[in-house]
């Protein structure tokens, strides 16, 4: 089976429709698909839910499907660094289903280990716990949230070989693996791809079992959130 497209819209193609949940990796902008999220806006896709750590920021990432007007509901746990989120959040044009980040983590982990549902202790008597099941352990109250499974994934990696096994790089790996599991198709852009047995087994840290389609971007942007230097 041969799981590498010749460019983001191919990789894309037959797989994202209206009204389908969507789970993009990355943090900031550090590990985001760029390219894909880029095919997705051309695509003309609408009425998403996205499941994101964030939204981007103004015109980048996940922004560009903001500004667009692509995404109807954002699952996510960041939710600044965007005025046009804001701005649509605000004026009611944008739901948010805000959740604390490790649970949102966990939500996305145990989609994709086929857990429906598992309990913690973040978000017990604040807003977060509104209408969910709270249950008592051991003299503590824990609240019960449900795992996230997503249409399609869209995951960045550093390299892979072409079963699809996975190496990510560094801090860019964040939420990338979980997305990847939890996405019942999952397309992945790399900046590299190699023959099947060219990544060390040790070294794998994705499994190619969770890749559906790959697509190589051997030269993103990697535009920088917020860039800090040192005064002379």
């Amino acid at each position: 089976m041969n799981k590498i497209y010749p460019d983001a819209k191919a990789a894309l193609a037959g797989i994202v429709a209206d009204g389908q949940t969507i789970a993009v990796g990355g943090f900031g902008l550090c590990g985001i698909p760029e390219a894909l999220i880029a095919a997705l806006r051309d695509s003309g896709v609408t009425g998403l839910t996205a499941i994101s750590n964030n939204a981007g920021v103004d015109g980048f990432g996940l922004g560009q499907l903001l500004e667009t007007r692509q995404i109807k509901k954002m699952i996510s746990s960041y939710v600044g660094e965007n005025k046009e989120f804001a701005r649509q959040f605000l004026a009611g044009e944008l739901e948010l289903e805000f959740t604390p980040q490790g649970t949102l983590a966990e939500k996305l982990r145990a989609g994709g280990a086929g857990i429906p549902a598992f309990f913690t202790k973040t978000g017990v008597g604040t807003i977060v716990a509104d209408g969910k099941e709270i249950r008592e352990f051991d003299g503590e109250q824990y609240v019960m949230e449900r795992s996230l499974v997503a249409d399609v994934a869209l995951v960045k990696a550093w390299k892979a070989d072409k079963s699809g096994n996975l190496v990510f790089r560094k801090t860019s790996r964040n939420f990338n693996p979980n997305v990847a599991a939890a996405g019942k198709v999952c397309v992945v852009e790399v900046e590299e791809i190699v023959e099947v047995g060219a990544i060390d087994p040790d070294a794998v840290h994705l499994p190619g079992i969770y890749v559906n389609r790959i697509v190589l971007n051997a030269h993103p942007e990697k535009r920088i959130e917020q860039r800090t230097v040192r005064a002379n």
